[in-house]
Formats: structure tokens, C-alpha cells, sequence
């Protein structure tokens, strides 16, 4: 089977060593770095992932590239894991290089932020593209060195995907095949895309921290971080507290769309409950939602995203990261989107979703272009 990773970073260069790790998978990865394809082509190609037991998993990917034509070349199975923000040019880009021949099952780890919708319209008229999504990373994945090596964080017990409406059952059945070929937590497919859409993460726990850390009232609205702080083992009370809220108004937005649709979307859970399910004995004190996040050996080690501060000492928050470009932006909109439409009132999400556009400045307003603009009724 070959794999093709679209994306060298964290979650691409852990995910492909990994992948190598596996007997008969070949393993592409295309890039946007020409340095990282250099320095593959020229060196041993060897990357290493540092598990949580500091064991060093080493594997050379079969071909690392910046030509999608290339790297797509034969793939079974496409993995996208660039954030949000890059995707739709990246599919409009392998879109002409995918396989025509035969079924290619493309799909995104973590697949939020309305994949399913964004491939439908970029794989429009193209029957044999399967579209699918993982819940969330199977780990997470810190301390990168593109092209070189990475750390592994505590992996989920249990791992579940989902195809877009489109597919059929035997399509299901064929994923879920190829999915638990490559990693050792079972993987359970899902019944609907929406229980990856609306599954709690980083649209509502960076927002959270963010502003609990920067927001109105924040310990540094007006002044500069320190030290290095870590995003979930020093993340605040207020933190914790905000992050609660947000996780209600997202309940809520299940429960309005299972009762207009007709659907089950009983497996999104609260995200404490989620949390506790996925991490198991690696969180050391589960009693509350502040308790766990500060505890739980999964997350430990994993930095706020700060930069120095350019007006001075010490470090301010990054406006580059992921936290603003993919969770607010593209997370955060879609489920200020999707509320409005199904008539749920979302005081917190609305909250730091608008007090986060405002403190960035550059942010783009409004839910993501590929959204159904008939969406919920045309289901």
C-alpha cells in the first residue's frame, strides 16, 4: 500500500515514520520545504521520532518531494495534515496528480474545520476520490526539526474516522482496512463527517487559554510573558474555566443539529469526557477540567507558541501560529456559522472568536467559502 503524506511537519513527519515502521507500506511525503527534500535526497533520508519512553524510532521515506505529480504517483491513500488555512490551495494542487485509474481515498489527520466540505468542492465530478477524516491526531507530536526528528507525545486508546456523506459502505469498510494497517489503536469508523466537525479540540481549548492568558483582564494583556509557558500544564484556572463554557455552547450545537438533520451525533462528547476516553492512565488527576489538562503526561512538555517581543524583554504570542490562522479563523468561524444557522445562541464561542480578531487584526471574517451556503436544509 502506499501512502502519500501531504505536510513534513509534526504531525507529517511523525506520521510517516511511523507509517514505516509497518511491513509492505511505502511512504511519500510531499512538501512544501525545498530544503527538507535536499536534505532528504542528499543525506542517509533517515527521520527519527522520539517516543515518550525516549526510545528513537528511525525510518527513510521512500521519497520526499515537492512535486505533487511525483509524490501522488500510485498512492492508495492520501493524508493530508497541513493546518486549515493551506488546504484549499494545497487540494486545488494534487487535485490534477491524483490517481484516475482506481479509488484514492483522500483525507485529513485532524480532518476539522469542514474538510469534507472543502475536498467536495475541490474534488468535484471526480467519483473515485473517497473523502474522509480522523477525529484527531493518534499523537501528539512536539519539539520539531524539519526533515530530522521529532518528539512523540501520549497517543489515543482508540482512534475513529469518517467519509463524507457521499461515500458508500464498502468504501467504509476499505478505509477502515487500510486505517488499522497503519497504526496500533483500533481505528472505528464513524457514521456522519459531522461527529469529526463538532468533536472538541483546538477551536475551543487554544482560544480558551489565549484569552485567559491575553484576554480582557489577563495576567499579560499589557505586558510581556516572562519564560516559556506551556500551553495545558501551565495553563490557567480562567483557562480552564472559559474552556468549560465553550464546550456547553458546542453541546448545544450538536444537539440542534441532530434534531434538524435526524441524525446521531451522540459520540461527541463533552471534551472532558473525550479527554479522559482518549488518554486514559496518562492523565494523573481527572476530577475537574483544570486538573486534567495540568496533569495529563500527554500534553506535557508542549509550548504556548511565543515569540520574542520585539518591543522589549521578554515574549508575547505568536500572531503566526496555528492558534489564530487554523482554530479561529477557520475553526471558530465555522461554528460561529453553523450556530447562526441553526438558531443556537453562542455567547462564549462568539466572545473569543471576535475578541481574537480583533487582538490579531488581520484575521478574515466570516465562515470559511466552502461551507453549503444551504446548509443545514440540504442535508
Amino acid at each position: 500500500m502506499k501512502v502519500t503524506i501531504c505536510g513534513a511537519g509534526r504531525t507529517g513527519h511523525l506520521n510517516a515514520v511511523l507509517f514505516k515502521q509497518r511491513p509492505c507500506i511505502e511512504v511519500s511525503v510531499l512538501t512544501n520545504s525545498s530544503e527538507v527534500a535536499e536534505t532528504w535526497a542528499v543525506g542517509d533520508g533517515l527521520w527519527h521520532a522520539q517516543t515518550p519512553d525516549d526510545l528513537i524510532l528511525t525510518a527513510r521515506p521512500d521519497h520526499v518531494g515537492t512535486d505533487p505529480r511525483t509524490a501522488l504517483e500510485g498512492a492508495d491513500l492520501v493524508v493530508i495534515t497541513q493546518p486549515a488555512q493551506a488546504r484549499p490551495a494545497l487540494l486545488s494542487r494534487i487535485a490534477p496528480h491524483l490517481p484516475r485509474d482506481r479509488n484514492v481515498y483522500v483525507g485529513a489527520i485532524p480532518g476539522f474545520c469542514g474538510f469534507d466540505w472543502l475536498a467536495a468542492r475541490a474534488f468535484e465530478g471526480r467519483d473515485n476520490v473517497v473523502i474522509w477524516g480522523m477525529k484527531d491526531v493518534p499523537h501528539t507530536a512536539f519539539d520539531l526539526l524539519p526533515g530530522q526528528r521529532v518528539r512523540m507525545g501520549g497517543g489515543k486508546a482508540e482512534l475513529f474516522a469518517a467519509l463524507h456523506r457521499r461515500e458508500s459502505a464498502e468504501s467504509s469498510a476499505a478505509l477502515g482496512a487500510m486505517l488499522n494497517r497503519l497504526y496500533d489503536a483500533p481505528v472505528t469508523m464513524l457514521q456522519d463527517y459531522l461527529e469529526i466537525t463538532l468533536t472538541p479540540g483546538n477551536a475551543l481549548m487554544h482560544p480558551a487559554v489565549l484569552y485567559a492568558l491575553i484576554g480582557p483582564g489577563a495576567p499579560f494583556e499589557d505586558r510581556p510573558v516572562d519564560a516559556p509557558i506551556c500551553w495545558w500544564s501551565d495553563c490557567p484556572l480562567a483557562g480552564a474555566e472559559l474552556l468549560e463554557a465553550l464546550d456547553a455552547e458546542n453541546q448545544a450545537i450538536r444537539l440542534a443539529s441532530e434534531a434538524r438533520l435526524g441524525i446521531d451525533l451522540s459520540s461527541v462528547k463533552p471534551l472532558r469526557q473525550e479527554l479522559i476516553e482518549a488518554y486514559g492512565k496518562q492523565i494523573e488527576d481527572d476530577s475537574t477540567m483544570y486538573s486534567l489538562l495540568r496533569t495529563n503526561r500527554a500534553y506535557a512538555g508542549i509550548l504556548a507558541p511565543l515569540v520574542p517581543n520585539p518591543d522589549g524583554p521578554g515574549l508575547v504570542i505568536d500572531r503566526e501560529s496555528r492558534a489564530f490562522h487554523e482554530d479561529i479563523a477557520f475553526g471558530q468561524a465555522l461554528l460561529v456559522s453553523m450556530a447562526a444557522r441553526l438558531g443556537v445562541a453562542t455567547p462564549t464561542i462568539a466572545k473569543t472568536y471576535n475578541w481574537a480578531r480583533d487582538y490579531h487584526g488581520q484575521l478574515a471574517a466570516g465562515a470559511p467559502d466552502y461551507v453549503p451556503t444551504d446548509w443545514p436544509e440540504a442535508q
